[in-house]
């Protein structure tokens, strides 16, 4: 078998090896650069979801505080204890008048308390209807005629005595508890309290089988 002859020009034949060790470093030097390009795309997509997470948070937040600040939800103590106690000053200034007439106007209303001090507002309360409930409240300038309205009251306005009283300061989150008032024509019902059964009905609580009486025999005649 004849050797084959390779031609050589200008240099000398490189070792098999050599050029598969080559190969390999350059796949190896391709491979960590394509792996730090992918590092670094997923990194930036990671800071663009972040970024984008905040800017969504920021957004929530700033609705969260304008629908807040929409239903007065927030406030704050020293302004709320301020109103309140502003609160109470009106009240002390105002008298509660009950058994107005439905037809009666705040004018009229006005006129009739003209004489115990200067009038600063009526309020005649309406239902969702826009119709009068049947009371009003009535605010002084001075203090001192409250005493003065509470003279008026039983006195007719439009056929109808009213009911004047001092305005009650109504506290945030308190309820007034009315007692029931004893009825003397009410039978006393005392509840017995509950003992449980020695044994329980298989039938269920307060249930018992129905027994029917047997059928008589009557022969045929």
């Amino acid at each position: 078998m004849e050797e084959e002859e390779h031609e050589v020009y200008g240099g000398e034949i490189p070792v098999e090896g050599e050029m598969e060790g080559d190969v390999d470093s350059h796949q190896a030097d391709v491979d960590m650069s394509t792996a730090d390009d992918d590092a670094v795309k997923e990194l930036d997509e990671m800071k663009k979801r972040l970024k984008e997470m905040e800017e969504e948070a920021a957004a929530l937040r700033e609705m969260q505080a304008k629908v807040e600040k929409e239903m007065g939800a927030v406030q704050d103590p020293a302004s709320a204890a301020a109103s309140q106690a502003s609160k109470e000053e009106v009240d002390t200034r105002s008298v509660f008048v009950g058994n107005v007439d439905y037809a009666c106007t705040p004018e009229e209303v006005q006129q009739h308390f003209q004489s115990c001090g200067t009038v600063n507002r009526v309020t005649i309360l309406t239902d969702k209807f826009g119709h009068p409930k049947g009371f009003a409240y009535v605010e002084f300038l001075e203090v001192e005629a409250v005493q003065e309205a509470l003279v008026l009251n039983e006195s007719e306005l439009h056929g109808r005595q009213l009911k004047v009283l001092p305005k009650r300061t109504n506290v945030p989150g308190m309820k007034q508890y009315f007692p029931r008032r004893f009825n003397p024509y009410a039978g006393y019902r005392i509840r017995r309290p509950y003992v449980p059964p020695y044994f329980y009905s298989p039938y269920g609580y307060g249930k018992v089988p129905r027994f029917r009486r047997p059928a008589r025999y009557m022969p045929y005649y």
